[in-house]
């Protein structure tokens, strides 16, 4: 795992091995997240920290996720191929991503959670919101991150039961 306070150094230093190796593709798409901090840092007018650098990262992943899936029902598997290599490369920056199970036992301890908050009332579909930040929180404490998507059809999925 790379130590997420060196994320902008980590991207600057691949940059200048793929200048070296003159790989365009890697080059063009670091240079592009390197971008994307950099007008985040300028917009705020500090440095990122460290949960800013995993949003940024996490948001041009989807990004490129959306682009496949257009890419993919438009014909152009050529371009959805290459979104895909990129989002490879991205997420390389990023700490481990948990597995379903994981997230399935964070899930499940966040709405235990939830009902012993409410006197043994367990939530309900409602509750969802709620559910939902709860785990989050557990996600980002334990330093694991999770498919928005699939963490919530998992907590939908135990709300409902």
């Amino acid at each position: 795992m790379i130590d997420m306070a060196e994320i902008g150094t980590k991207i600057q230093a691949d940059i200048i091995t793929a200048m070296k190796a003159k790989d365009e593709h890697k080059l063009t798409t670091l240079r592009m997240v390197k971008s994307a901090m950099k007008n985040k840092e300028i917009d705020k007018r500090e440095a990122l920290t460290d949960a800013e650098e995993q949003q940024i990262l996490t948001t041009l992943i989807k990004q490129r996720r959306e682009s496949v899936e257009s890419f993919t029902k438009g014909g152009r598997p050529e371009l959805a191929a290459k979104e895909q290599i990129e989002i490879g490369m991205i997420e390389g920056y990023l700490p481990q991503a948990a597995g379903e199970d994981e997230v399935r036992k964070i899930v499940h301890g966040a709405i235990a959670q939830l009902a012993a908050d409410a006197g043994g009332v367990r939530p309900g579909p409602k509750d969802m919101g709620v559910a939902m930040n709860v785990v989050k929180q557990r996600l980002l404490a334990s330093g694991l991150r999770a498919d928005g998507k699939l963490v919530s059809e998992m907590v939908k999925a135990a709300l409902a039961m």
